[in-house]
């Protein structure tokens, strides 16, 4: 298992957060996300490292911005 944090940018509700949520979780090897709407942290656990351009087109889907992982 592996377990990135990223910040999302835009969030400011629970629906930005359900829709974050739905769309990080479709991505391929995903096996859990949380979103913090306080803080935007974005925490994905995967089986295997996921690349970030792939979780960040899956925010971008969502209609948000990945602006940084740590």
């Amino acid at each position: 298992m592996t377990t990135s944090i990223y910040t999302v940018k835009g969030m400011t509700c629970g629906h930005c957060v359900s829709s974050v949520k739905e769309e990080v979780g479709e991505v391929s090897g995903v096996t859990s996300v949380d979103v913090d709407l306080a803080s935007g942290r974005l925490t994905v656990v995967s089986e295997g490292p996921v690349d970030e351009a792939t979780i960040s087109g899956a925010v971008k889907e969502a209609g948000y911005e990945l602006v940084g992982s740590s």
